[in-house]
């Protein structure tokens, strides 16, 4: 057996965090690592294994960036949460600093310099890897000063292009106007260094009231607001530029008179989009659970309801003064509630009605996916959110407030535009 097939053995049973140091080794283990075989190995001998991920805030605030993380787990083996990775953003000279998208494994980051300067940065966190994004060149006076005021926020996705569980490129997408059946977008694209604009024809005319979010998947942007029952798609990087959106309507639309305490709860796991929402049947809470599995005007061809299940048990014991975050973005099973008067984090499994609840003040905790579950100033800015949940106030929908921040299943660094 040579040097490479002994590193093989030793190396595809290690956690990736170790892996990342190996390749500096020499270069035949440099090349063994990178190489497509070594990867495909180490990805299907980790593919049931947990994967260390964060739960980020999406609001402007100073408190933190992560509020909930996950480490100590298999795949990655890290001793402390990702989501810490970008804690030296905080150490710099800014005013003002917001997570704005979360997408296979890269982020979009929010800064505002000491001298009120607008800046973007995309970056890979684990690596330390950060790439400041050049302002659009066509942005106005008034544009720059809304991005100050903050009104471009929730305007803003990060769609990337993956091949075989590696980032290949990503485009920052800026929503620059809206208005009767067009939208027109700002894109920056890291294969070309450069900005377009775009106009993208919408099938129906939506008013987009207040801040809208948005969640990427598969190069698709999926843009949400609040005060509507539907949601754009656009796919960035598939099909012609002049497609047009998507509009879906959401699986419960026109139900309200049996909608509770909270709506729009929209997240992603196991590689789709997944929306749930509590329903009230016959004095009994029920959960629903569904999957975005076609992109379709209707609703009964575009969803799967994954799960259906009563809540009576877990609100018996705890109380019903909750709100839901995120569902588990590698198992399907499990849905996280915060629950207000315990001050604390329930994990439910939709399938076994298993619930346990983790508390900030209580010591580290392994939570249901195997990995140490850590918390990051959570309750206090829970209680700053909790009025948008208020049950006197069911009218009031869930804004995305939060994004899952996960780690990838391999290896992969910030893609570089090319030099200019």
């Amino acid at each position: 057996m040579n040097i490479p097939e002994v590193a093989f053995v030793v190396l595809v049973r290690l956690p990736l965090k170790s892996i990342a140091r190996f390749r500096s080794v020499c270069k035949e283990w440099k090349d063994l690592i990178d190489s497509d075989f070594f990867r495909d190995h180490f990805i299907s001998r980790n593919s049931s294994s947990s994967i260390s991920w964060s739960i980020i805030q999406m609001q402007p605030h100073k408190l933190t960036l992560e509020i909930v993380g996950h480490h100590g787990c298999k795949t990655w083996g890290l001793a402390r949460s990702p989501g810490s990775f970008m804690s030296f953003f905080v150490e710099r000279a800014i005013n003002k600093i917001q997570v704005l998208a979360c997408t296979d494994g890269l982020v979009l980051v929010y800064l505002e310099a000491a001298d009120d300067t607008p800046m973007y940065y995309v970056g890979n966190p684990l690596f330390q890897e950060w790439f400041r994004v050049p302002l659009p060149p066509f942005l106005s006076l008034e544009d720059l000063d809304r991005l100050r005021l903050h009104e471009r926020f929730s305007d803003t996705g990060l769609v990337t292009k993956m091949r075989r569980g590696i980032v290949m490129s990503y485009k920052v997408v800026l929503l620059m106007s809206h208005g009767g059946t067009k939208f027109g977008f700002a894109i920056y694209s890291s294969d070309t260094g450069k900005w377009e604009n775009r106009n993208v024809t919408c099938p129906l005319h939506h008013c987009w009231f207040g801040h809208c979010k948005s969640i990427a998947l598969n190069g698709i942007l999926h843009r949400f607001s609040s005060l509507i029952s539907s949601f754009l798609a656009y796919d960035f990087y598939g099909g012609n530029v002049d497609d047009g959106c998507r509009m879906i309507s959401f699986p419960d639309s026109g139900k309200d008179e049996v909608l509770r305490r909270f709506r729009r709860t929209i997240t992603t796991s196991e590689g789709s989009i997944v929306y749930f929402n509590e329903f009230h049947e016959n004095e009994n809470r029920m959960l629903r659970v569904w999957r975005l599995f076609k992109y379709t005007d209707g609703p009964e061809e575009a969803w799967q309801l994954l799960w259906d299940v009563s809540l009576v048990s877990m609100i018996e014991l705890l109380g019903i003064d909750y709100f839901p975050v995120v569902m588990h973005p590698l198992n399907s099973e499990i849905i996280y509630l915060w629950f207000m008067d315990e001050k604390g984090m329930v994990l439910f499994n939709l399938r076994t009605l298993a619930f346990s609840l983790h508390k900030e003040n209580e010591d580290d905790s392994k939570c249901m996916d195997g990995c140490v579950l850590s918390f990051n100033m959570c309750s206090e800015y829970m209680e700053d959110i909790c009025g948008y949940f208020s049950p006197w106030f069911n009218c009031v929908p869930n804004h995305l407030i939060f994004s899952q921040y996960v780690l990838p299943r391999w290896l992969h660094r910030l893609p570089r535009p090319p030099p200019t």
